[in-house]
């Protein structure tokens, strides 16, 4: 080191160094020695491609919903927290798979997390069409009680056997009902009508059919075409999804009538859960359970937000059911709950019904 020093004294005492030209070159060389004697500082999250593990999380909604900012959250904060040792990869508005293509990707291994609508996995267990019957919760606080609880972790478990664990469950809000004939106030007034449903939900079809209504399944993704080409008349869904799907602009009446709730399963494929290191999980685990709070505080917020700039808006005539109207509502449907008793059982409609 102190020859090369040396050597670039000499030059310049010398006279060799006659221009700011050859100034500039000196003062580069410097640099470069001086760095070559400093201690090399490491990037602390740069991870080499084999030490990296990379998930991939799929879900059908848009970015600006509850579960999508839930799921962009949780891919940063695992990513600061492992120091770039684990890579989440969110794939929404089924960019990756489809309404009932994302179970057989879990499954394959083709992603690695995804947070279906709990209306989708009836197929799978029955029970998991309780949450379907209308009027099941009064509130969220109610649906927190049971599916913290005994209700969502019977429910986690019937999935053991499919290979499948449940890391959460996130909101997205109470449904509310959309149409283009007339304005529902009643459950009488849906008779004629067709409304989009979720997939492999026997409940929610049946709650159409009980009031002579005809029940359309049809993939999320397809909600807006479908209205707009009038293959139905309207669909049930949450505010978040109204608004940032755009579903209002191709409906004319919506009716405030939270007769069912939607949330979401965050899954993954318990083989490749138990594969990963156990400090991963652990830093997965601590960071699911802080964006689940997160999750649902968001999901109220941003359903009362989009609800007052629905309300603005002149796309839509807008009725909220009194409390009497909900009560007629609730017991209209309640024929529901004993035609699904038997594939449901009684003993979790019973402790679904002690949280009301």
């Amino acid at each position: 080191m102190q020859k090369k020093w040396r050597k670039v004294w000499s030059l310049f005492m010398y006279g060799k160094l006659k221009n700011t030209v050859y100034l500039l070159l000196i003062i580069q060389l410097i640099v470069l020695l001086t760095g070559g004697c400093a201690k090399r500082v490491t990037d602390g999250e740069q991870v080499s491609p084999d030490q990296k593990i990379v998930i991939k999380f799929s879900h059908v909604v848009a970015e600006n919903t509850p579960k999508g900012l839930a799921a962009e959250r949780f891919a940063s904060l695992v990513q600061q927290r492992t120091r770039g040792r684990v890579e989440v990869q969110v794939f929404p508005n089924s960019t990756l798979y489809a309404d009932g293509e994302e179970m057989q990707a879990l499954q394959s291994g083709a992603v690695q997390i995804i947070a279906p609508a709990t209306s989708k996995l009836g197929d799978l267990y029955p029970g998991w069409q309780a949450l379907d019957l209308p009027y099941a919760f009064k509130n969220l606080d109610e649906v927190h009680r049971a599916m913290d609880g005994p209700v969502g972790q019977k429910l986690a478990k019937s999935l053991d056997s499919k290979g499948f664990m449940v890391l959460a469950y996130w909101d997205n809000g109470f449904k509310q009902l959309t149409n283009n004939v007339r304005p529902i106030t009643s459950p009488g007034d849906l008779k004629g009508l067709s409304f989009r449903v979720m997939i492999n939900s026997p409940v929610l079809r049946e709650q159409f059919n009980l009031f002579g209504a005809t029940p359309v399944p049809m993939p999320f993704n397809d909600v807006y075409q479908g209205i707009e080409r009038n293959l139905v008349h309207g669909q049930e869904n949450t505010i978040s999804n109204l608004y940032t799907k755009g579903f209002y602009r191709v409906q004319s009446y919506m009716t405030i009538s939270d007769h069912g709730y939607m949330g979401y399963a965050v899954m993954v494929n318990k083989a490749y859960w138990y594969s990963l290191p156990e400090d991963i999980r652990r830093v997965m685990e601590e960071t699911m359970a802080e964006v689940t709070r997160w999750e649902r505080a968001k999901a109220a917020e941003m359903n009362e937000t989009y609800l007052k700039q629905l309300k603005d808006s002149d796309n839509l005539t807008i009725t909220e059911l009194t409390p009497e109207q909900k009560e007629a509502w609730e017991a209209a449907f309640k024929p529901l709950y004993a035609s699904f008793a038997g594939d449901i059982g009684l003993e979790l409609i019973n402790e679904l019904q002690k949280h009301n």
